[in-house]
Parts: C-alpha cells; structure tokens; sequence
C-alpha cells in the first residue's frame, strides 16, 4: 500500500473544516432543546475549561454545588460567563448563587438568580473556540470556510472530470476494439466466401 502523506492531510483538513463549519452553524442559529454552544473568552477556569474552549451548555431542572454553569446575556454586545456554583442560598424559595472561577482567588460579587442561568456546561473543548470565534468575523468566513470550500469543489470536479475522461477514453477503445472485430469478421466471411466460390 502506497503511504500518501497529502492525501491524510487532505483528509484531516476537510474534517476539521466541518467541525468547524457545523459548530459555527450551531452557535450562531438557535437549536432545539436550548441546546447552545459558547466560546470562553477567559481563563478564570483553567485549567478545567482553557481560554478558547467552546463549551456546550443545557438547561437544567436543578444546579448544585460544584456545576460549571453559564449565566448572562448571550448578544452581540453581552458575553456570557461560565463559572463554578461555589455556594447556593434562596431567597424568597428561589435559589441564589454564588460563583467562582477556578482559577479566582474569590468568589465573583454579583450573585446570580435563577433567571439569568443560561444552562449547565455539559463538555468543553479546549482551543476550538478561537476558531469559531474567528470564522463568525467576515474575514475569518472567508478564509476558514469559503476559501477551503471552493478548494475542495474544485478537487471534486477535478476527480469528476478525471472519472468522465477516464470511461470516454475506455469507450472510444471498446468501441475501437469493436470496429477491429468488426472488420477481421467481415474479412473472414469474404475469404469464406471467396473460397466458396
């Protein structure tokens, strides 16, 4: 078997080119089952969550102590913030909590109500983010997603057009092949015929 170096490259591009292509579309419209995909822009979690991350996030009917939850306006302009439920008190029957990032030396002063949980972080992926980050921008569409998209079409109907050559020039030598038979038949049947006669 023939070791193709640019043909894994090829392949490990393209696939990391729809991970990023799919996250983008999944942060970017809303999905069923306020199902969200973030970036993390800070590292008040590491090392648990690193700068760059994208952390997928869920609603939940409970939070707990020790949960890594989002919380915030999510716009635009209004970045959310994920961090630990360092302590919870209610007020009211309704909960209150109070938040930590790992890597703070203290619990952040703003306390967070229940309202403003935009979910529970079910799992981070560390440095993805930046990417995503980076195609949302026109230039980083451009070249994350456009660029490589029309590569790879290009790639296609290059092999495509290959195929399509590669079946003519195996027709026309069929065909070829045909007219010859053809033609050493119609010799055998006139030397037969001349030899009848």
């Amino acid at each position: 078997m023939k070791f193709k170096p640019f043909k894994i490259i090829y392949n490990i591009l393209f696939a990391c080119l729809v991970i990023i292509a799919l996250l983008l579309i999944i942060s970017v419209l809303p999905i069923t089952g306020n199902f969200k995909i973030l970036t993390v822009l800070s590292g008040s979690m590491e090392p648990a969550i690193h700068t760059g991350s994208i952390v997928a996030v869920k609603p939940a009917a409970n939070y707990k102590i020790g949960d890594v939850i989002t919380f915030g306006k999510i716009s635009k302009t209004d970045i959310p913030t994920t961090h630990r439920i360092f302590d919870i008190k209610l007020q009211e029957g309704k909960p209150i909590y109070i938040t930590k990032g790992d890597a703070n030396n203290a619990p952040d002063t703003k306390e967070v109500l229940g309202s403003e949980v935009v979910g529970k972080v079910l799992f981070s992926v560390p440095y993805v983010g930046y990417a995503v980050d980076f195609a949302k921008k026109p230039f980083g569409f451009m070249l994350i997603i456009v660029i490589p998209a029309v590569i790879i079409i290009y790639d296609e109907i290059r092999k495509i057009w290959s195929e399509i050559r590669k079946m003519k020039k195996k027709k026309d030598e069929t065909d070829k092949k045909q007219d010859e038979e053809i033609k050493e038949l119609k010799e055998e049947i006139k030397e037969v015929e001349e030899l009848k006669k």
